[in-house]
């Protein structure tokens, strides 16, 4: 996997990633004490190339930096935070029996 350029487009409210024309990208809303992740969009010439990771990954580590409790509303967001056990803690607690972790 080539190194990915996450861009936090705080505009758009969107971590993006733009490559030949395309972008990925993770929306967000910000509620106070929180950053819900609704979205998630990787064009198919993204595939495989662990940018949706990569999206996940700026947008937990943003939540940490800032100490906010991620509420992950998007199915790729859910299905990733699952398997990453290290970002647990800063799942929003009301969030974590739905999630199953």
């Amino acid at each position: 996997m080539a190194e990915v350029d996450v861009v936090n487009n705080t505009e758009t409210s969107r971590f993006e990633v733009k490559l030949d024309g395309h972008t990925a990208f993770a929306e967000y809303r910000l509620k106070p004490g929180q950053i819900v992740l609704p979205h998630t969009v990787v064009p198919p010439e993204f595939e495989g190339k662990g940018v949706a990771s990569a999206l996940a990954r700026a947008a937990f580590g943003y939540a940490r930096e800032a100490g906010l409790k991620v509420v992950p509303t998007c199915p790729f967001m859910s299905a990733w935070v699952k398997k990453h056990p290290e970002q647990h803690d800063i799942v929003d607690p009301n969030c974590r029996e739905t999630l199953g972790i």
